[in-house]
């Protein structure tokens, strides 16, 4: 094997594993366990019976380190299989910096940081446990994770204003009780910043009762506080919850609308027997119409007389209808930690009426047999049967 064939294979057994690939599942199996691991010496070194193990929690916690490092250092050298567009260089860096390679990063090392987090920060124990979400078919859920995101964006300027809303009723509720309550117990509210911290456990609900009013007016003022705290809790609920309806409707209406039209573009060469033609002297079905003729960097409008021209695409819509088969295309992109990333086509556990008709890698269409392996990267077309049992429209 050449190098760069050790790499790709150390790639696809450091990636999620599949059925077939026994190293990758024992790999994502001892992953599982030390990750585990460190959870459960997380929670017994903080008992007293732990002390006379306290050598062997070491052990274990440095054996682990290390194999979460040389993880690290094999995934950063690998990266370029994982980002195939990238160079191995950007590859590199934009797995450092991506959510994942921080966590993996967080995980251990601290562990080599003693002067500045004693003890090697056992709180960060907590980012390998997170570390095993990865070990699971997330992108199931990737499109409830991006409802969260988009609602939080749409609605961004909203919260924002109810945060500063409350930031200002705290800040006004601390100056009043301090006036009210100093004189009477100047212990306790020595300054304003004593009363910020009363408006916070009264006004998020929480009630410490470590600092309370004994005032008449005081506690009369805690009183109206209290139940504006009620209302300003529910001023970002009612912002999310109004987010959240208002994102599955569109995504609604959008599964209602988007799949009337299906659309497939084709690029004419010059020995095409389009090429040449008027959209008018094509030989298309009723119901296969041009959408939209893309020439350049032009998108020209499909008039009649438009004349195709070598190294023009033609984008077609296909109305679907309401056949009684119920047939579709799909098509999936498929990203680094795809299981079908590095699997050959006969070997994927995909339904006997789903076909793959094409793969376009690198933007160059292929007409896949058995034997062809996909990359990352790879966007595969699908020509399934809609109403098959376990049938998913899927988006990686």
């Amino acid at each position: 094997m050449t190098l760069r064939e050790r790499k790709k294979r150390i790639f696809d057994i450091i990636q999620i594993g599949n059925r077939n690939d026994w190293p990758s599942r024992l790999f994502d199996i001892g992953l599982i366990v030390m990750i585990l691991l460190n959870l459960f010496i997380a929670i017994f070194a903080t008992f007293d019976s732990s002390r006379p193990y306290h050598d062997l929690i070491d052990r274990i916690d440095l054996v682990t380190v290390v194999a979460f490092t040389a993880e690290y250092l094999l995934r950063m050298w690998t990266a370029e299989f994982l980002y195939p567009s990238l160079s191995p260089l950007r590859a590199t860096v934009r797995y450092m910096t991506s959510f994942s390679g921080i966590i993996d990063l967080l995980s251990f090392f601290p562990y080599y940081l003693p002067v500045f987090l004693p003890q090697g920060a056992v709180a960060f124990r907590m980012f390998r446990v997170i570390r095993i979400l990865r070990l699971f078919q997330v992108n199931a859920y990737y499109d409830a994770l991006n409802v969260i995101g988009a609602v939080l964006r749409s609605k961004r300027d909203q919260l924002l204003s109810s945060i500063f809303i409350i930031l200002v009723l705290m800040t006004a509720s601390s100056l009043i009780m301090y006036g009210l309550e100093h004189e009477a117990q100047p212990e306790v509210f020595q300054n304003a910043f004593s009363g910020m911290w009363w408006a916070v456990s009264t006004l998020l609900t929480v009630g410490y009762g470590d600092i309370y009013p004994v005032t008449v007016a005081g506690r009369a003022f805690g009183t109206v506080l209290t139940f504006l705290g009620v209302g300003m809790v529910a001023i970002p609920t009612g912002i999310l919850s109004a987010g959240f309806v208002e994102q599955y409707r569109r995504l609604e209406q959008l599964d209602a609308t988007g799949t009337d039209v299906r659309f497939v573009r084709l690029e004419l060469g010059a020995d095409h027997p389009w090429t040449g033609k008027k959209l008018s002297d094509l030989p298309l079905p009723p119901d296969l119409l041009p959408a939209v003729v893309q020439r350049d960097s032009e998108a020209l409008p499909p008039r009649p007389d438009t004349v195709l021209q070598p190294g023009d695409r033609l984008v077609l819509g296909a109305q679907t209808g309401q056949d009684e088969l119920g047939i579709g295309l799909k098509r999936v992109v498929l990203r680094g930690r795809n299981p079908w990333v590095g699997q050959r086509i006969r070997d994927l556990d995909i339904s006997r009426r789903t076909l793959i008709v094409m793969v376009t890698r690198d933007g160059q269409p292929t007409v896949p047999d058995g034997d062809f392996r996909l990359q990352a990267g790879d966007a595969v077309l699908l020509y399934m049967k809609k109403s098959i049992r376990n049938a998913r429209d899927v988006t990686m």
